[in-house]
C-alpha cells in the first residue's frame, strides 16, 4: 500500500458568529432552541458502541427554568464502570494500531460537523442545559471545541515529527506510543468544549477512554457523543458513562490498567483523586499520568495610571460573563484609591443596564447559575456580606430561585483584603474588591500573590509600562495565564494555552502540544547499519 508523509490542514481559529438581529445564525439558533424545548430526549450511556439504558433515570432541566423537562438520562452503577473499562481495553489494540492519519480524519470531520450541521444544536443544547447565553455558547461549545479538535491534530503531527539526530552508521528515531491501559476523562459542567476536549485529546493520541461528564452537562455531552459517532469514531474508543463519582473512583483507581486521568473540576476532588492514586500506586502496571485543571481565585489589579473605564469593563465582563462560572473568571479586584470613585460609578452604571433572565431571550447578559446547590452557596455568601458592618454591597446582592437559579451580578467592597470572599473560590457572579492606597502598589502586588492558594489567571491594568513590568515580575507565580490591560478570561486555542499551577492544577496547558505529550509514552529506537564484530576498542592496542 502506498504511504506518504502527510500534511494536515493548517488550523485557524473558528470565526465567532455574532448572532446579531437579522443574522441567519440567530434565526437558525432560535429555531433549534424552540425545537429542543418542545421535545424530550432519552439519553443512554455509550459503552462499546452500544446504547445502554438502565431504566433508572434522572431529569434534565434548564437551570433558568428548573420545572421544564428537557429529557432524562440513564444512571449507571459500578457494573457499568467495569463494562466501560472492558470496552476501552478491548478496543485499544486496533485503535492504537490505526494509522495516525485516520485518527486525525475522524476528529477533523467532527470539527467540520460542529462548524456546520451541528453548530446550532450544540449551541442550543449548551444554552438550555447549562444556561449560557448565545454568545457564550458560541465561543465555547462551537468555536473552542472546533479549535481543540483541529489544533490538536496539528499538534499531534508536530509531536510525531520531532526526531533525534543520527551520527553516521546509525538511524535514531522516536515513536510516540499511546499509554499502556485506559484513560479516565472526568469533565466539568461549565465548558462544553472542555467536556469534548478531555476525552478526544487522549483518544487522538491512540488511547481509549472512559468518560464521565458532570451530571449538569449531560444534555450537551450527548450531542458531543452524537457528533463523534457520526464522524466515524470506532466502538469502544470513548465510552460515556453516567455514574456517581465514588462508584467510578472505586473501580477505576484500583484497576491495574488505569493509565491516566484527564480532569477539570474542583481542587478538593482533584487532591482526593491524587491521594487515592498515590495510595494505590502498587496496583498499577505503570505510573499513571495525572493531568488536572482545577480552581481559581482570579484577580484584576489596577494601577494608579490605569484607565478607569477600561478597568470597569474588564471587571464586568471578566466577573459576570457566564455568571462567573469560569475557572478564569475575575473573582477579586484591587483598585487604587485615586481611581475608585470613577471605577465604582462605571461599574454601577454597567450593572444597572445588565438584564438577568433565561437564555432564550437574547437580550439577557446574565443567566442562571448551574443548580440549587450552587445557588444556595452563593446566596449564603451574599447574606453573610450583608450582615457584616465592614463589608459594603456596592451593586447587586439580589437573588431568586423560584423559577430559575438567578443571582444578580454582585460587587462586594471589603476593608479586610483577607476577607473570606477575597480568598475562597465562589464560582458565581460575585466579585469582591479591595481599595488600596495608590502609593502602595508593590505592597499590594505582594498581597495579591499571597492571598490565594490558586494560580490560574490574573490581569494588570496600567498605562505606566514600569508598573506593567513590575506586576509581571512580582506576580510571576500567581497566574498561569496573565493578561495585560484585558480581562483574565477568554483564552483561545492556539493563542493562549490554558492552565495554572499551585492549587489550580498541573498546568499542562490545554490547547497546546504540551497537553498532548502527556498522553503518549515515547520509545527511542537506535538502528546500527554495520554492526561491530570485535569487542576490542583501539585503546586496548599495545
Amino acid at each position: 500500500m502506498p504511504k506518504g508523509i502527510y500534511n494536515v490542514p493548517k488550523p485557524v481559529n473558528e470565526p465567532v458568529k455574532s448572532y446579531a438581529p437579522g443574522s441567519p445564525e440567530r434565526k437558525e439558533l432560535k429555531e433549534k432552541i424552540a425545537e429542543l424545548r418542545a421535545s424530550t430526549v432519552d439519553v443512554p450511556m455509550y459503552i462499546g458502541g452500544k446504547e445502554v439504558k438502565t431504566g433508572n433515570t434522572a431529569k434534565l432541566s434548564p437551570p433558568h427554568d428548573h420545572q421544564h423537562v428537557l429529557g432524562h438520562y440513564h444512571k449507571g452503577d459500578k457494573t457499568h464502570v467495569h463494562q466501560a473499562i472492558d470496552a476501552a481495553l478491548a478496543a485499544k489494540e486496533k485503535w492504537a494500531n490505526l494509522s495516525w492519519e485516520h485518527r486525525a480524519s475522524i476528529f477533523l470531520k467532527a470539527a467540520d460537523l460542529l462548524a456546520g450541521p451541528y453548530r446550532a444544536k450544540i449551541n442550543a443544547a449548551t444554552m438550555l442545559g447549562q444556561s449560557k447565553n448565545a454568545y457564550q455558547a458560541e465561543i465555547d461549545s462551537a468555536c473552542e471545541l472546533i479549535d481543540f479538535l483541529r489544533y490538536n491534530v496539528s499538534y499531534m503531527t508536530e509531536i510525531y515529527s520531532q526526531q533525534p539526530g543520527s551520527n553516521p552508521g546509525m538511524w535514531n528515531r522516536v515513536e510516540q506510543r499511546p499509554l499502556e491501559g485506559f484513560v479516565f476523562a472526568l469533565t466539568p459542567f461549565n465548558f462544553t468544549a472542555i467536556a469534548g476536549n478531555l476525552p478526544s485529546s487522549c483518544a487522538l493520541m491512540g488511547n481509549t477512554v472512559v468518560w464521565k461528564p458532570s451530571n449538569t452537562q449531560i444534555y450537551s455531552a450527548n450531542v458531543i457523543m452524537e457528533v463523534f459517532r457520526e464522524a466515524g469514531l470506532p466502538d469502544g474508543v470513548i465510552n460515556l458513562i453516567f455514574v456517581s463519582g465514588p462508584d467510578a473512583g472505586d473501580i477505576i483507581f484500583s484497576h491495574p490498567d488505569f493509565a491516566g486521568i484527564h480532569f477539570t473540576g474542583s481542587t478538593d476532588v482533584f487532591r482526593e483523586i491524587w491521594k487515592t492514586i498515590g495510595n494505590n500506586i502498587h496496583l498499577y502496571k505503570t505510573y499513571p499520568r495525572i493531568v488536572g485543571e482545577t480552581g481559581g481565585k482570579d484577580f484584576i489589579v489596577a494601577h494608579s495610571s490605569a484607565n478607569a473605564k477600561e478597568v470597569a469593563t474588564g471587571i464586568v465582563r471578566g466577573a459576570f460573563e457566564f455568571q462567573g462560572q469560569k475557572c478564569s473568571a475575575a473573582s477579586r479586584a484591587y483598585i487604587p484609591s485615586n481611581l475608585w470613585e470613577e471605577v465604582k460609578n462605571y461599574i454601577i452604571e454597567d450593572i444597572k443596564s445588565i438584564k438577568v433572565g433565561p437564555t432564550e431571550d437574547f437580550s439577557n447578559f446574565v443567566n442562571a447559575v448551574i443548580d440549587e446547590k450552587s445557588f444556595d452557596k452563593l446566596a449564603g455568601f451574599i447574606d453573610r456580606a450583608k450582615s457584616d458592618s465592614n463589608v459594603e454591597i456596592v451593586a447587586g446582592g439580589k437573588y431568586d430561585k423560584s423559577k430559575g437559579y438567578f443571582i444578580d451580578p454582585t460587587i462586594i467592597k471589603v476593608n479586610d483584603p483577607k476577607y473570606v470572599t477575597m480568598c475562597e473560590e465562589l464560582f458565581g457572579p460575585i466579585l469582591t474588591l479591595f481599595v488600596y492606597d495608590a502609593d502602595k502598589f508593590e505592597e499590594t502586588l505582594k498581597l495579591v500573590d499571597e492571598t490565594s492558594i490558586y494560580s490560574l489567571t490574573g490581569a494588570i491594568f496600567a498605562k505606566d509600562r514600569y508598573a506593567v513590568e513590575t506586576a509581571t515580575k512580582l506576580l510571576a507565580n500567581a497566574a498561569g495565564n496573565f493578561y495585560i490591560n484585558d480581562k483574565p478570561t477568554g483564552a483561545v486555542v492556539g493563542q493562549q494555552p490554558f492552565g495554572g499551577a499551585r492549587a489550580s492544577g498541573t498546568n499542562d496547558k490545554a490547547g497546546s502540544m504540551i497537553n498532548l505529550l502527556r498522553w503518549v509514552s515515547p520509545r527511542t529506537i537506535k538502528e546500527t547499519f554495520v554492526t561491530p564484530t570485535d569487542y576490542r576498542y583501539p585503546f586496548l592496542a599495545q
